[in-house]
């Protein structure tokens, strides 16, 4: 009987690592079975025939029958197993295309005489599982159909038309679809909004209302901190009264200009790009600051400011028309120990620095010399005014003005201000009849924003 089954084309998996082969049965008898044509694991077998032992084998199935000598039983030809290649998955190494097997339609139940030891006794059982092996090959071609099967579609290497696609969209209906279904009232609420620019709060603001700080006689412009504190501009003649109670009490003009040089110093700093600009590694990019003092107290702070950032390694040049003023003459005979350059003429100054200080005039006297003025224009470095007049310094726009106690009503032409903490005890507002309680909290310098609510 076991010789029906000789030219049939088989796979026999085997126990342990001994793999799984494939082939056409060549010889068959009870102990052994030899098959021709052979592959392992999907690879062709070095040898022509291959010798399995019956007790090595675990499962046996029938890919293909055929009779020996000129009995033919009707199947379909099924393709040889293929050789294993790179970069080609397993499930491509098992036949896929087997049209009108007879094998897969009808389960074999008919045993092939493979002798099994059992108690001393040999047997022959085949266990054939046709039907779970389609299933499982068909798993493997449809998921490798799915994944290399689709060809490239060639419409991916001409450009997606946008417009083309857009257009396909009706807005506009859409838009008064989603209208259409709105109350009449929302309807008229939103007709009667309005458009507006990108730039433009639609939002109403609230006013202020957290105050500490309270004036006998409030200037016409107030300001606002980060935090919503609101700061009330001052008269000239309160911020003189301030002034001179403090010289009064011993906050001496010397103690002040200390604080405006200090705070100055540490705006410059942080402009100039900080620990990033100011690093020993970076001495080729060293900047220079140049201070422009008048013959007067806020004079006197820009010196002072210039000899605070010369201690930093700053470059620092000092340029004053004239050093009558015995505030100025201290500060000068300081700063002239830093080294760095002191000048009288605008023509010794270099056409490019990083940072312009401005201390040219008071609320007194704003005056400035021309030649002055038109050389900060030339020079288009960033300003840094110090005490300047309210209406601005004549001739020069600053970016940024640094303001002492408490500011006056000043003008857009002093750029950004900066509020500067004096240090003033309360006894010193309370004797000219203000109420103050401190706004800086933990920082010594903030930024004042005007308050248009």
């Amino acid at each position: 009987m076991s010789e029906q089954f000789v030219g049939c084309m088989v796979s026999i998996k085997c126990v342990d690592d001994l793999g799984t082969y494939q082939g056409q049965i060549s010889d068959l008898n009870r102990e052994t079975v030899t098959i021709s044509k052979a592959f392992r694991d999907g690879v062709p077998y070095p040898s022509s025939q291959v010798i399995i032992n019956a007790k090595d084998i675990e499962n046996l199935e029938i890919i293909s029958t055929e009779e020996a000598g000129a009995r033919e039983v009707q199947s379909s030809k099924v393709k040889r197993p293929i050789a294993k290649r790179a970069n080609r998955s397993v499930s491509e190494c098992i036949p896929t295309s087997v049209p009108s097997a007879t094998w897969y339609s009808k389960k074999v139940t008919d045993p092939i005489p493979i002798p099994e030891v059992t108690n001393g006794k040999t047997t022959i059982e085949a266990n054939v599982k046709g039907n779970q092996r389609r299933s499982q090959r068909q798993k493997w071609q449809e998921r490798d159909e799915q994944a290399f099967g689709t060809p490239i579609d060639q419409s991916l290497s001409q450009d997606f038309d946008f417009e083309k696609n857009l257009a396909l969209f009706n807005k506009e209906a859409v838009w008064q679809e989603i209208n259409s279904s709105k109350p009449d009232v929302l309807r008229q609420s939103e007709n009667n909004r309005g458009t507006y620019r990108h730039d433009e709060n639609i939002l109403v603001s609230k006013p202020t209302t957290l105050r500490q700080i309270v004036v006998p006689l409030s200037h016409e412009r107030e300001y606002v901190t980060d935090d919503g504190l609101v700061i009330p501009s001052i008269t000239l003649e309160l911020h003189r009264q301030l002034m001179g109670a403090a010289d009064r009490l011993g906050i001496s003009w010397e103690r002040r200009v200390e604080l405006l040089g200090r705070a100055g110093a540490e705006i410059i700093l942080q402009l100039l790009g900080g620990a990033h600009r100011l690093n020993p590694k970076n001495a080729h990019q060293w900047p220079t600051v140049v201070a422009l003092c008048g013959p007067h107290r806020s004079g006197a702070a820009g010196v002072n400011c210039a000899r605070q950032l010369s201690s930093h390694g700053v470059e620092t040049v000092v340029y004053i028309e004239n050093s009558e003023n015995i505030s100025l003459l201290q500060e000068l005979s300081l700063y002239k120990m830093t080294g760095n350059k002191v000048v009288t003429g605008i023509d010794k100054l270099a056409p490019v620095v990083d940072l312009i200080v401005v201390a040219l005039c008071e609320e007194d006297s704003p005056r400035v010399v021309p030649s002055v003025a038109k050389w900060v224009k030339r020079n288009r470095a960033p300003v840094l005014a110090i005490e300047p007049p309210s209406a601005g310094t004549p001739g020069i726009s600053s970016k940024f003005s640094l303001l002492g106690a408490l500011p006056l009503s000043h003008s857009p032409d002093n750029g950004r201000l900066y509020l500067c903490n004096l240090a003033l005890p309360s006894k010193v507002f309370s004797d000219v009849g203000i109420t103050y309680k401190s706004p800086f909290g933990p920082k010594s310098v903030i930024p004042l924003h005007s308050d248009d609510s």
